[in-house]
């Protein structure tokens, strides 16, 4: 049997602000946004990415201290790249560390306005095999816009 992570929930003080910043400027795909009388949530997905993050203001979520979420990890092909992509779009990111001269062993990181912190980790091989094919990515975003 696989288990698939798919959704991690990040605690943030302004749900609004949360999304621009994770759409705008990190680049995140916004999947939704639902709204009602009881509960306002968003859910959020890196492009190649299975796994999703959710804010909102849910009770598992309230419950959590808005930038108490630690090093999540973001992988990349090219750290150098992704770095300057978010330094470009005004996201303070730290230097590129080099702990391993061998493929997964570069990392850079950033936070949310909130404080939650991010690792981004350097996987050359991502280039040449992603996680999630480059044809299943294009098939769901059809399937999305149908």
């Amino acid at each position: 049997m696989d288990w698939t992570l798919e959704v991690v929930l990040l605690p943030v003080t302004d749900i609004d602000r949360a999304i621009a910043f994770y759409r705008d400027q990190v680049g995140f795909v916004l999947d939704h946004d639902t709204r009602n009388e009881q509960m306002h949530i968003a859910q959020l997905t890196p492009r190649g990415s299975g796994c999703s993050i959710v804010v909102g203001n849910l009770p598992s979520q309230t419950e959590m201290a808005p930038g108490s979420m630690r090093g999540l990890q973001l992988v990349v092909a090219d750290a150098a790249a992704a770095r300057d992509e978010l330094v470009s779009r005004g996201i303070e990111a730290s230097e590129i560390t080099v702990f391993d001269e061998r493929d997964g062993g570069t990392f850079f990181g950033f936070a949310d306005p909130d404080g939650n912190t991010w690792a981004v980790q350097q996987i050359k091989a991502r280039a040449a095999q992603p996680l999630i094919p480059v044809e299943a990515r294009q098939r769901f975003g059809a399937e999305q816009e149908a």
